[in-house]
């Protein structure tokens, strides 16, 4: 597989995945609606081509747009794809809703990246400091063959790899396991654990605590306590004490059914919320 139509080209996501395509052997035609967007484009020595010119011969298109809006791009562009095309898709939410096209002839391929792990063994200040990765720093990714053959789940990767690079593992899952992944695991639980972390440091600025000193105190914490939470340095664990102010702090902070978030039903509603708005 060598020929990619990448749809969104110039946009914030597709301008990553231009600068990691220009490394490699694939032919790229490139679509972007966008002035800003194609004048970054013509900056990097890439010109922007029509949809139709683009989809013509292509055997992959990579749908860099917004999550509420790949089904519907997928819709519009589905009577020019000729039957085997793979049609990829950087996030879960459209293909796990039912979004794509009824196609039994085209390849649905899912992938989504992890980002840099928080403990990793970047070196640099550049490695350091890419926190989406793509860049400079590595990552691994998660990949869903949803349809097609299963040959084409090895040129899926193989792509992954590259709009993604630098990449340590790619990670098979289905489509429903990339969107327990994302939104349930990583924006409803994490992203929100996360951010009650910075309003409890905020907090605890707010009670007289330095501001630098709270940030470089919770996140050199933070560090430890993901280590010892995810077994990642050997015979690290919890004070005593620590484990006591962890036990009854549950109670204080979160709902003894907070689990319900991973149920399909609270799943379907989040899915919703993200492809469908303007319903929400």
């Amino acid at each position: 597989m060598k020929t990619i139509a990448l749809i969104g080209a110039g946009g914030k996501m597709g301008l990553r995945l231009t600068d990691n395509l220009l490394k490699t052997d694939y032919q790229v035609r490139s679509v972007e609606i966008s002035e800003a967007g194609r004048a970054a484009l013509a900056s990097r020595g890439v010109e922007a081509v029509s949809l139709d010119e683009a989809l013509d011969g292509a055997e992959a298109v990579v749908l860099a747009v917004p999550d509420r809006l790949i089904g519907k791009v997928a819709h519009q562009i589905e009577s020019k794809l000729a039957p085997g095309t793979m049609l990829v898709c950087l996030d879960a939410a459209a293909p796990y809703a039912g979004d794509l096209p009824k196609r039994d002839d085209l390849t649905y391929f899912v992938v989504h990246p992890c980002h840099p792990p928080v403990v990793g063994d970047e070196t640099t200040p550049e490695g350091q400091q890419d926190f989406f990765g793509g860049i400079h720093a590595k990552q691994h990714v998660v990949c869903a063959l949803m349809q097609g053959p299963e040959e084409a789940y090895a040129d899926g990767e193989k792509l992954s790899r590259a709009i993604f690079a630098p990449v340590m593992r790619a990670n098979r899952c289905t489509v429903e396991q990339i969107a327990i992944l994302e939104p349930v695991l990583s924006e409803t639980v994490a992203a929100t654990c996360v951010q009650v972390i910075r309003e409890a440091t905020d907090e605890a600025v707010r009670r007289g605590v330095p501001q630098q000193a709270a940030t470089d105190f919770v996140l050199g914490h933070l560090k430890v306590e993901i280590g010892i939470c995810f077994e990642l340095f050997e015979g690290a664990q919890f004070s005593d004490g620590a484990l006591v102010a962890i036990e009854k702090a549950k109670s204080d902070i979160f709902q003894p059914d907070w689990k319900k978030v991973f149920e399909k039903e609270a799943l379907d509603r989040s899915i919703r919320d993200i492809t469908q708005p303007d319903k929400a």
